[in-house]
C-alpha cells in the first residue's frame, strides 16, 4: 500500500547511475562457443508452450540509443540458435522506437538476469507514456528507490552498459535489418498469433510473432554459484514487481490533472497485472470537484496502450478489496452518465486475445483496440449524504470480555476475505 508512493517520488527524482570499473557480472566472461540453452537453466513455463523462453531478462539499453537516458524492460526471447534469438519487442514500447529511429543499425544492448530488486521493479513495469516519455533515465527511478545509485559497467565486447551487480550478462546485438519468428512453428505457418510461446501477463497463451533479430557476443557472470531468477510473465512476483512504478505513474498522471483529488491507486491482480487496468480512490473535498473524476478518467483511458479499465470510487471504499469496489460500481455508478468508453481503432497490446481477433486486427501498422471502458463508481458531491455507508461500532466492542483469543481466532477463520474487510470498517 506504501511502495507506490516511494516509487512516485522516486520517478520525480531520479538518482543518476554511478558507473564502476569492477563488477560482480563480470568475473568470468565468456565470448567463444557459447550455446545459450545450453550455459543457462531457461525454462519452458508450462506443457503448451512452444519453446523454451527467456522471459525475465531486463534489457538495458543506454547513451544516444535512448537519446542519452537509460532504458529497461523484459523482453520474451527464444534462443533458436546457440548465439542468437528472436526478440518479441511489442509495438509503442520505447525499445520499439529506438528501433524504428535507428532501423537498419545493430543496437547494443545487455541482457540483465538476478538484478537488484529495484532493477526487477522499473524492467517489470509498463510505463504510460504520457508520463514517462522516452529518453528518460529509468535506470534512475531505481537508485532513488534503492536510495543508492545503480552502478552500471561498460560490457566487454559491445558499446553499451551491463548492470554491475547482476548475476549473469548476455551481451549483444538487436539486428533491426532481421526480423525472425519466435517459434519454429510460426516460421512454417508465416502467420503471426498463432503458434503458441509462453503464458503472458494477461493470464492467456501468448502467440508468436516475428521479433528482430538478437545476437550474442558474450555471456559473463558471477564467479561463485551465480544465481539464474527471471520472474515468471504472469505470477504475482512479476504483478508485484511492475504494479509500483505503474501505480505511480498514474497517480501522478492524476496529481497533473486536479492535484489533491486523488488520494490512492490501485491494480488489482485480476485487472491483467500490469497493464490491463487501474482503480483510483478519491476524495471530493468541495463542489468544486465535482467533474475532475471524469477528466480523470478519460486521461488514463487514453495514456497507456491498450488499457482494458479504469475505475473511480470514493474515499471510504477500500480499493483492495474486489468486492468492495465490486460494491460500488453495483450501488453507485450510474449507467446513463458513468460508463466511459475509450477511442476505438487504435493500436492495442497483441497479448489481448480480444485485440487479436477483432475486426480491423489486420491492420498493417498492428492490431485493433476496441477502446477501454471508464467507471465512474462515486457518489455526486451535491448527494453524499444519500451514500453514507451503515456503520457499526467495532471500534467499541471488546470480544475478549465473553471469548477466549483461541475462540476469536477460530470464529475469524471462518470469514471469508470480505467478512475481514467488512468487520474492519465496521460496515
Amino acid at each position: 500500500k506504501k511502495i507506490k508512493f516511494n516509487c512516485h517520488q522516486a520517478m520525480k527524482k531520479p538518482l543518476p547511475y554511478a558507473e564502476v570499473s569492477y563488477a560482480p557480472c563480470q568475473e568470468l566472461v565468456l565470448t567463444e562457443n557459447i550455446d545459450v540453452e545450453r550455459m543457462l537453466p531457461i525454462i519452458k513455463h508450462s506443457e503448451a508452450d512452444g519453446a523454451r523462453i527467456l522471459g525475465g531478462g531486463n534489457v538495458l539499453v543506454t547513451g544516444k540509443y535512448h537519446h542519452g537516458g537509460t532504458e529497461v524492460s523484459f523482453k520474451r526471447m527464444h534462443f533458436r540458435g546457440s548465439d542468437w534469438a528472436s526478440m518479441e519487442i511489442g509495438i509503442g514500447s520505447h525499445i520499439w522506437d529506438t528501433c524504428q529511429e535507428f532501423r537498419g543499425q545493430k543496437i547494443p544492448v545487455s541482457v540483465n538476469i538476478g538484478t537488484p530488486p529495484a532493477v526487477v521493479m522499473v524492467a517489470a513495469t509498463m510505463f504510460p507514456h504520457t508520463v514517462v516519455p522516452y529518453g528518460l533515465d529509468e535506470i534512475g527511478f531505481s537508485g532513488a528507490l534503492q536510495g543508492t545509485p545503480v552502478e552500471l559497467v561498460k560490457c566487454r565486447t559491445v558499446d553499451a552498459f551491463s548492470i554491475a551487480n547482476s548475476e549473469i550478462v548476455i551481451e549483444g546485438y538487436i539486428d533491426t535489418t532481421k526480423r525472425v519468428w519466435e517459434t519454429e512453428e510460426g516460421e512454417i505457418s508465416q502467420k503471426a498469433g498463432t503458434s503458441p510461446v509462453m503464458p503472458e501477463w494477461t493470464g492467456y497463451l501468448g502467440r508468436d510473432y516475428r521479433g528482430f533479430r538478437f545476437d550474442v557476443t558474450a555471456i559473463t557472470h558471477r564467479k561463485d554459484r551465480p544465481m539464474f531468477f527471471t520472474p515468471l510473465a504472469k505470477s504475482f512476483e512479476s504483478d508485484f514487481a511492475g504494479s509500483g512504478f505503474r501505480e505511480a505513474s498514474f497517480f501522478e498522471l492524476a496529481q497533473r490533472i486536479a492535484r489533491g483529488v486523488v488520494v490512492d491507486v490501485n491494480i488489482l491482480n485480476g485487472l491483467a497485472a500490469n497493464a490491463g487496468g487501474i482503480i483510483y480512490q478519491v476524495k471530493k473535498r468541495r463542489g468544486g470537484d465535482e467533474g475532475y473524476q471524469r477528466n480523470i478518467l478519460s486521461a488514463a483511458l487514453g495514456s497507456s496502450q491498450g488499457i482494458r479499465m479504469v475505475v473511480i470510487v470514493d474515499e471510504d471504499i477500500d480499493i483492495y478489496s474486489a468486492e468492495d469496489v465490486l460494491w460500488a460500481l453495483s450501488t453507485r455508478l450510474n449507467p446513463a452518465t458513468g460508463i466511459l468508453r475509450g477511442s476505438v481503432g487504435g493500436i492495442g497490446f497483441p497479448m489481448m486475445p480480444t485485440e487479436r481477433t477483432s475486426p480491423g486486427a489486420e491492420a498493417k501498422l498492428g492490431f485493433w483496440y476496441e477502446g477501454g471502458m471508464g467507471l465512474d463508481a462515486t457518489a455526486p458531491y451535491s448527494a453524499r449524504d444519500n451514500f453514507r455507508r451503515a456503520h457499526y461500532p467495532v471500534d467499541r466492542i471488546d470480544l475478549t470480555r465473553w471469548l477466549t483469543p483461541e475462540q476469536i481466532n477460530k470464529a475469524q477463520s471462518y470469514q471469508n476475505e470480505y467478512a475481514r474487510t467488512l468487520s474492519r470498517m465496521g460496515a
